[in-house]
């Protein structure tokens, strides 16, 4: 399970899928520098609902489990 507090370099490790969807989402330049982020700053600056994107993001890894 995923938290708005864990890094974007970090979740993009925890499963081959995170990163799509965060492209999807409106993250569509995962460089380097946001990868030191945390989601919740990541959804910040990108005017992203940290707390919907977290529970869509977890929803697909318990459905992959």
């Amino acid at each position: 399970e995923i938290s708005k507090d864990m890094l974007i370099g970090q979740l993009i490790q925890v499963d081959d899928s995170i990163a799509p969807i965060l492209m999807r989402a409106g993250m569509i330049a995962l460089a380097d520098g946001i990868q030191g982020e945390s989601l919740e700053e990541a959804c910040m600056v990108h005017g992203i609902d940290c707390d919907t994107l977290v529970s869509q993001i977890n929803e697909i890894l318990l459905a992959k489990a």
